[in-house]
């Protein structure tokens, strides 16, 4: 009796399109928890499970095209966080948003600080103007849900501030060991969108118009009720202090 043929692995060649997405998932992998810099083409080469020369094959402006092909579909997704149906209270909106961003930016924790810090062998014009739109794309989202149908230069100098301060707190969370909780900066987040609007609002006739229609459109126990209620007890508390 003759004994059976050992079991061979079956092996498909892939396309060019699969190779290349296989190629880029390795890196944004990589880029996800580490620094570009830290990250050499023989790291992606072994996280795909191919050969070096292969990864040149398929980019061969090496490493700096890698990251800058790998950094726009990162950027795309993050677009993505920003988009919600413009059906439903404008807060609880920008909550699912804020909610996705922030798991992206735990999904991505040290690539999304030498990202948006800067300073990396790998940032170029090119980088910075595709971390630029996904601010300003960020921007266009966030007028979307506050209604704002044609915002004036108040507001959207006040909503570019604000998706600022957003990356800033975002980072500031990372430092701090991702503390608070993701529920409790998304809730501080909002509080401060809205802070804004109001005190854009109280100067500014476009950006009041925009709030009024906000409002209208809120539920009692909705960010705006909850944050007006406790702002007014912390005045009255103050006021009675003097």
């Amino acid at each position: 009796m003759t004994s059976p043929a050992p079991a061979t692995r079956a092996y498909r060649r892939l396309s060019v399109e699969e190779r290349r997405r296989q190629l880029l998932a390795a890196a944004l992998t990589l880029f996800a928890h580490q620094p570009p810099d830290e990250i050499s083409l023989d790291d992606v080469a072994e996280a795909a499970g191919v050969s070096r020369p292969l990864v040149y094959r398929y980019f061969p402006g090496g490493k700096q095209q890698l990251y800058e092909t790998a950094l726009r579909s990162a950027a795309d997704q993050l677009e993505l966080c920003f988009t919600e149906p413009p059906t439903g209270p404008p807060t609880e909106r920008v909550a699912r948003v804020l909610d996705r961003y922030l798991v992206f930016v735990d999904e991505h924790d040290a690539g999304f600080s030498a990202l948006l810090r800067g300073g990396s062998v790998a940032e170029t014009s090119r980088t910075s103007a595709i971390v630029d739109e996904v601010r300003r794309a960020a921007a266009e989202q966030i007028l979307v849900h506050i209604g704002a149908d044609r915002p004036g230069p108040r507001l959207r100098m006040m909503v570019r501030t604000w998706i600022a301060a957003v990356e800033a707190a975002s980072l500031i969370w990372l430092d701090e060991g991702k503390q608070p909780s993701t529920a409790e900066l998304r809730d501080w987040l909002l509080d401060h969108l809205i802070a804004l609007l109001a005190a854009t609002a109280a100067t500014d006739p476009q950006t009041a118009e925009a709030l009024a229609e906000l409002v209208a459109l809120e539920t009692p126990s909705g960010a705006v009720g909850k944050l007006a209620g406790r702002v007014g007890v912390v005045m009255g508390e103050a006021g009675g202090s003097r």
